[in-house]
């Protein structure tokens, strides 16, 4: 597998992997039985994960459209997205 490939996928579960974190915390902000603060906290986190979701984004598009890329940063942002995804789920369950 050549670098550009596996920094496409990399790039691609990361995104996917935010994607998923701002949907879960989208979804633990709507709920009503929460308190006043832990809704903000859930709109806080969902609005960093779309954040990093866009640059994930971004980062795909330009190796795309370009052939630029960075293995490690990929890699970086695919473990530490794939680490917040599960760190959510885990947090799901509990509120």
């Amino acid at each position: 597998m050549s670098s550009y490939t596996l920094t496409l996928l990399a790039l691609f579960a990361a995104l996917l992997a935010q994607s998923l974190v701002t949907a879960l915390a989208t979804e633990l902000f709507l709920r009503k039985e929460q308190g006043a603060l832990a809704r903000r906290s859930w709109m806080a986190l969902a609005i960093g994960a779309l954040i990093f979701a866009l640059q994930s984004g971004y980062a795909l598009e330009l190796a795309v459209s370009t052939g630029l890329h960075d293995v490690r940063q990929a890699i970086l942002a695919a473990v530490a997205s794939l680490l917040v995804a599960a760190a959510v789920y885990g947090l799901r369950r509990l509120a």
